[in-house]
């Protein structure tokens, strides 16, 4: 991504002469580096939090608010993950592409979908798993 980014200003700026969908690729590489390390962050526990209320409870009680966060983040992944499916099948329906290249949106909408999924299964993992 930064090879084609500085390829694209170097090719604009001194040669006039963009990289013709450098954009479009840009943003669709964006798309997959941000939702394939969707799952990364949730296995990790790395999501932003607060934690504030976690001190003034005692080590039983904060395992379980633990797991209920985790089921809580489960049930929206798997909620927001049908939500993207259901967009990425409409999508695909229309056949949406890019403007310049025409690379096809439906594609990397499903994968987003199935990222966002997959997070929904670690979270539901980390659920249930003993710590």
């Amino acid at each position: 991504m930064m090879v084609l980014t500085v390829v694209d200003v170097v090719a604009r700026y001194v040669f006039n002469r963009p990289l013709r969908g450098a954009f479009e690729i840009t943003e669709l590489m964006l798309v997959v580096l941000i939702f394939a390390g969707l799952p990364l962050v949730s296995y990790a526990d790395e999501h932003a939090v607060m934690d504030f209320i976690d001190r003034l409870l005692w080590p039983g009680a904060q395992r379980t608010l633990r797991r209920a966060v985790q089921v809580a983040s489960a049930a929206f992944m798997f909620l927001l993950a049908w939500l993207v499916w259901l967009k990425a099948d409409r999508i695909w329906a229309y056949r949406d592409a890019t403007d310049v290249l025409r690379i096809v949106y439906g594609p990397f909408v499903y994968f987003m979908a199935v990222m966002i999924a997959f997070a929904g299964i670690l979270h539901l993992y980390k659920a249930v798993e003993r710590r």
